[in-house]
């Protein structure tokens, strides 16, 4: 079962390396117009803000993901 880690809790460079990773995945395509980097992390760290995602760690594959709120 995957457990929600703070994210205000985590170190800056460390958030931003985990939310650049998620950006950058096979599947985030973000249309027709290139969206640059910075952009996209500074969008996600955003929605974390709004509580509209949330960083979860999951202890099975020892892995931490962002997941979107619905």
């Amino acid at each position: 079962m995957p457990i929600e880690v703070p994210w205000r809790e985590v170190s800056a460079e460390t958030l931003t390396n985990l939310i650049e990773e998620y950006v950058t995945r096979d599947g985030t395509d973000y249309g027709e117009q290139e969206v640059p980097l910075a952009t996209k992390v500074e969008q996600v760290r955003r929605m974390l803000e709004r509580g509209e995602c949330r960083l979860m760690f999951d202890e099975a594959t020892e892995s931490v993901d962002l997941v979107m709120v619905s």
